[in-house]
């Protein structure tokens, strides 16, 4: 039988895609791949200020199932990533991605697992805390996840780990040059300016000029309190 109109996952795509392009996740740029697709996400991720990945641009892929949000999209890294949580193809394995089945080889409890309350937001969020506390309990990558043990047991002084990233993170430089990206460094920076997504030609689909300058500046007053990302360890890279 013929579906009249869309199927309903495209619907709560374009939602979700509005609700993120109104109220972004600090660190994140998301586009659609193909303005004719809905189920084909582009993601770029802003390395958190004060962790290893910090002035990273990191980019991914979502891709949607067809009866999202019933079951969990895909989530791949497109850039080279050293984790103890993502495959060498770039697939994260993260238990907020997988199927809601009771599995308990896996070690993971069915309320961790994707459920149909989830959405994008929760994703990323999910993903960036994931960045910065790898989960070494069942690892997708093993010896990133030996190396991240050495390094966080020596409490920082085997430095290989770090050095990866940081690598891999002066790796990514280029890569925002080619794009036209400037990386927030500060956590001013990381907790406003990427919220107004640069109004390109295609975007205009989902929102209209919502940012006008006064808002910019509130924005700025607030960033501090507004900010997901608190730096509670002090780690003493701040600058007094």
């Amino acid at each position: 039988p013929s579906h009249k109109g869309r199927p309903s996952s495209q619907k709560a795509l374009m939602l979700e895609m509005k609700s993120l392009q109104d109220e972004p996740v600090e660190g994140f740029k998301i586009t659609l791949v193909d303005e004719s697709d809905m189920y084909n996400w582009e993601v770029a991720i802003f390395g958190p200020p004060n962790t290893h990945y910090e002035g990273g641009y990191f980019k991914a892929r979502m891709k949607f199932p067809i009866d999202y949000p019933y079951a969990p999209p895909a989530f791949r890294f497109l850039t080279k990533m050293w984790h103890p949580n993502i495959y060498e193809n770039g697939d994260v394995c993260i238990s907020i991605l997988h199927p809601p089945v009771d599995d308990p080889q896996s070690g993971e409890l069915p309320s961790e697992r994707w459920n149909p309350t989830q959405n994008v937001r929760t994703i990323l969020l999910s993903v960036i805390s994931l960045l910065n506390e790898p989960n070494t309990f069942s690892p997708a990558n093993v010896d990133a996840s030996v190396m991240y043990r050495k390094w966080r047991d020596s409490k920082g002084k085997d430095r290989e780990y770090a050095e990866i990233i940081r690598k891999q993170v002066l790796a990514t430089k280029a890569e925002a040059e080619r794009d036209g990206v400037k990386v927030p460094t500060t956590l001013a920076e990381y907790c406003v300016r990427t919220r107004a997504p640069p109004a390109d030609d295609g975007s205009n689909l989902f929102y209209d000029d919502y940012y006008d300058d006064e808002d910019l500046d509130e924005a700025d007053d607030d960033a501090d309190q507004d900010c997901c990302y608190d730096n509670d360890d002090d780690s003493g890279t701040e600058e007094s």
